[in-house]
């Protein structure tokens, strides 16, 4: 018993000094930030807070049901093969119209009067710190497109999760990147892996600059942040608008529904493309990740005009089918006059009068 207990304490020891040591993990904010927090009405106790209580804590029986769909669950829950990722249009995306390309799940490269700006641009192969667990790419590894890419204005993030902030994208990103624009201690992270602190800028909710022209601002959502066993919510969460003199822009993040939606959509709205989270759902953490059907209502709620559903399509991180949020959701539209939009990963569309998508049932 003596030898299996000095095993399991050399394990942990062993797993907190790689947490610890591997810069995977990121950094964490110091005192001269910390003080700053202090101040901020989402800051309790020296942790970051949802805009309402929000219960996050699962029950045993929680536990117990997600492990057996974890055995025995859906069949369908990743694509039978890779996906296809066609050939990028980078003369189209270094043109001087306004368009967007998505890269699955919730990476994307945006151009607004000619700046280019990528969100969350997570195109490593494995949302995890580590490759040997966590969820697989269902496409190709995408960390190539990057060597390909015209330089980057900006870089925005919502939040440090791994399926979001990649550390190995960053590293790649680094040298042609001009800024980047971080939620309140997500910073820590950026300069650990080597970005100079002059070239980020960190927002609380609802703090809004010009940059080039554009307008940005971070928007609260309802979620809550962390990569190692001691961190969370020690860095904020939230959704980017972004306005251009064409284009007004905003997307959701992370998060469950709520209020915040329409005090989003009176601020900043409409918006000509809203790009709303609505996979990796499940009523087990319904606080944190929206249906289908509620990311249909927070569409309304900001005063979009187009919609693309986002947060699918790349990773395999709850239990429904990886088709299934995408189908949810245009059936939801049909009752509603949203326009939703499903690009192909790696397409480019022009945000210029009606959009659309050139295959709009790719997955199937």
């Amino acid at each position: 018993m003596i030898y299996l207990f000095l095993l399991l304490f050399a394990l942990c020891v062993i797993a907190a000094l790689f947490i610890k040591l591997h810069p995977v993990f990121g950094g964490n904010a110091n005192n001269e930030q910390k003080e700053r927090y202090t101040k901020f009405n989402n800051y309790v106790n020296g942790k970051f807070v949802n805009g309402v209580p929000t219960k996050m804590d699962m029950s045993v029986s929680d536990y117990f049901s997600m492990s057996k769909e974890f055995i025995s669950g859906a069949k369908d829950r990743n694509p039978a093969g890779k996906l296809p990722v066609p050939k990028i249009d980078w003369n189209k995306i270094k043109g001087e119209e306004d368009s967007l390309t998505w890269f699955g799940h919730s990476a994307f490269l945006l151009s607004l009067d000619n700046k280019k700006l990528l969100v969350d641009p997570m195109l490593g192969p494995v949302a995890s710190p580590v490759s040997i667990v966590g969820s697989k790419r269902y496409s190709e590894d995408m960390l190539h497109i990057i060597d390909e890419m015209p330089r980057i204005d900006a870089v925005f993030i919502t939040h440090d999760h791994y399926d979001h902030l990649d550390y190995p994208s960053i590293r790649r990103l680094k040298d042609k990147v001009g800024h980047y624009f971080v939620p309140c201690g997500v910073s820590a992270h950026l300069i650990r892996w080597g970005v100079a602190k002059e070239r980020i800028t960190e927002f609380n909710w609802w703090d809004e600059m010009e940059f080039q022209g554009l307008t940005v601002a971070l928007t609260p959502s309802k979620h809550f942040s962390g990569r190692g066993l001691f961190n969370r919510d020690t860095t904020l969460w939230g959704g980017w608008v972004i306005l251009g003199t064409q284009t007004r822009f905003y997307t959701s993040g992370d998060g469950g529904y709520g209020a915040h939606f329409k005090e989003i959509g009176e601020k900043y709205g409409p918006f000509d493309i809203a790009l709303i989270e609505g996979g990796q759902y499940d009523r087990r953490w319904s606080w944190v990740h929206m249906t289908p059907e509620e990311a249909v209502q927070t569409h309304v709620d900001v005063n979009g005009e187009n919609m693309m559903l986002i947060h699918w399509g790349a990773f395999t991180l709850a239990y429904h089918g990886w088709t299934e949020p995408i189908e949810r959701a245009l059936a939801e539209v049909e009752k509603t006059n949203v326009n939703l939009i499903a690009p192909q990963i790696g397409e480019t569309i022009t945000l210029n009068g009606e959009l659309t998508s050139s295959n709009s049932s790719w997955w199937k």
